[in-house]
């Protein structure tokens, strides 16, 4: 199992086209969400295809797109209705 790091994905489009297709790019990625922040478990390979993914559909004129790195010394944390952060090594798809 390649190595995987935690980051938080976020977007702001201005083109609801584009916006429908970035969605539908990041909750195949996402472990987490609230409305356009995710939060994604990526390895390598996954990060370039998904910032290969959202580059080919943004308008960087007009959106932007982020990955920010969570350092993984660091416990997240959520208050209110978020749900806890849940570290799994594996998913079952069946």
């Amino acid at each position: 199992m390649r190595p995987t790091n935690d980051y938080i994905a976020a977007y702001d489009i201005a083109d609801p086209r584009r916006l429908r297709q970035a969605l539908k790019i990041l909750l195949a990625y996402a472990i987490g969400r609230q409305k356009s922040v995710f939060e994604v478990r990526l390895d390598g390979v996954a990060f370039e295809r998904l910032r290969a993914a959202v580059s080919a559909i943004i308008d960087p004129r007009h959106d932007r797109f982020m990955l920010v790195r969570i350092s993984p010394h660091r416990d997240c944390e959520a208050i209110g209705i978020a749900p806890a952060h849940v570290r799994e090594d594996f998913f079952i798809v069946g």
